[in-house]
């Protein structure tokens, strides 16, 4: 198939979606199709058979673009639509696949050119923007029915956890078809504990391990309080956070001085994914603090893959994937995250028996192979559609 595909985000960089985006690109070009992917000006480039990437202009101010909705992301997503729509009127393609607000590009390229389009519903916008900025709480209603118009004109929309695919089912697509993210762990043994960075030197045990960027929703203020009273309790233990800009680094440094961490709390900054088991392996408790947000992070996958224990808050952007059978669920508040660390330390034989089930349900369910035969299910439909 001809396929445009529109990534509205830095591409590549190690986080979320554009992960999630490089695993599809992985499996279309695969599957011999001829995909123009348009993307944000920043990121490393990836190539692949039959795939081009077309980046938007560098703009002056327009660096260093989170995740989330943003002033930059918006700026950016303008050019974005500029360069997809003069695309899509000379390309010819049989469809579009729009990841996250892209979607709404799609829709105009549907209303010129009767192109159909895909919907990758990786968040949803209306809780997404409304968490981040509380003044738009009121335009929810408003917000709400432009997801709904968008998901009910698709060809088919891809969420990629139940949560998603319960706000899009009450809409009728026309197809849903749920892509969940799969483990990045790589199937070589992890590094010798010796080429761990310096930081990791001489590190108490047992060791708390967080994986990921470190905005506010990811519930890194919750994991420092929690912290805090694990060790007045008396408890002598480590957390080593990896991941994060440097900006949030030192907000989250200095935090943990104020709280008087010091010593026991290591930040490692960006980890190179490929570089993941070495940290598991250090680790004794792997723990996943987010307070916002309804998607499951995708560091979830290689968590259970990894067999080692997991402590989650107990909100449905983990209860969709995890059960009590698989890791420990706290409620999001210091007390009860911090009763979480306790129960791992205190009974270490109930935490591998959580971690053996995780880890079996990730080798049958979270898996790249699951990933890829979804992903040819799903656009042997589309092109069967389409014809």
């Amino acid at each position: 198939m001809k396929i445009l595909l529109l990534a509205p985000h830095p591409f590549y960089q190690e986080r979320g979606t554009p992960i999630a985006v490089d695993l599809l690109l992985t499996v279309l070009s695969r599957r011999g199709d001829q995909v123009d992917v348009v993307t944000f000006h920043e990121g490393a480039e990836k190539t692949y058979p039959g795939v081009t990437l077309h980046r938007i202009p560098r703009l002056p101010g327009m660096r260093g673009i989170r995740p989330g909705f943003s002033f930059k992301k918006l700026v950016c997503d303008v050019f974005v639509l500029a360069k997809a729509l003069h695309l899509a009127a000379h390309g010819h393609y049989q469809v579009v696949h729009a990841v996250e607000e892209s979607v709404f590009m799609a829709m105009l390229i549907r209303l010129c050119l009767r192109t159909p389009y895909v919907f990758d519903m990786d968040s949803s916008l209306p809780q997404q923007m409304t968490e981040k900025f509380r003044a738009l709480a009121a335009f929810s209603p408003i917000l709400k029915w432009f997801e709904g118009r968008a998901i009910r004109h698709a060809l088919a929309v891809v969420p990629v956890c139940d949560a998603l695919a319960d706000i899009a089912r009450p809409y009728a697509p026309r197809k849903l078809c749920l892509l969940r993210d799969v483990s990045l762990l790589a199937t070589t043994p992890p590094t010798a504990a010796g080429e761990l960075p310096p930081a990791l030197s001489a590190i108490p045990h047992p060791c708390f391990l967080y994986i990921g960027n470190l905005e506010r929703y990811q519930g890194l203020d919750l994991l420092l309080a929690s912290f805090a009273l694990l060790l007045k309790s008396g408890v002598q233990a480590a957390l080593v956070i990896a991941g994060g800009k440097e900006t949030n680094i030192r907000h989250y440094q200095e935090k943990a001085g104020i709280v008087g961490l010091g010593k026991n709390v290591r930040f490692l900054g960006p980890w190179p994914i490929d570089r993941m088991a070495e940290l598991f392996a250090m680790a004794d408790v792997l723990v996943s603090p987010r307070i916002q947000g309804n998607n499951t992070p995708m560091k979830i996958y290689s968590y259970l893959q990894s067999g080692k224990p997991i402590l989650a808050t107990d909100l449905p952007t983990h209860t969709q994937v995890l059960t009590p059978d698989m890791a420990v669920l706290a409620p999001p508040t210091p007390e009860c995250f911090a009763a979480g660390m306790r129960r791992l330390i205190e009974h270490p034989d109930q935490g591998q028996e959580l971690a053996r089930r995780a880890k079996v349900l990730a080798d049958e369910q979270y898996s790249f192979a699951v990933f890829e035969r979804t992903v040819r299910e799903l656009y042997a439909w589309i092109e069967h559609a389409t014809i």
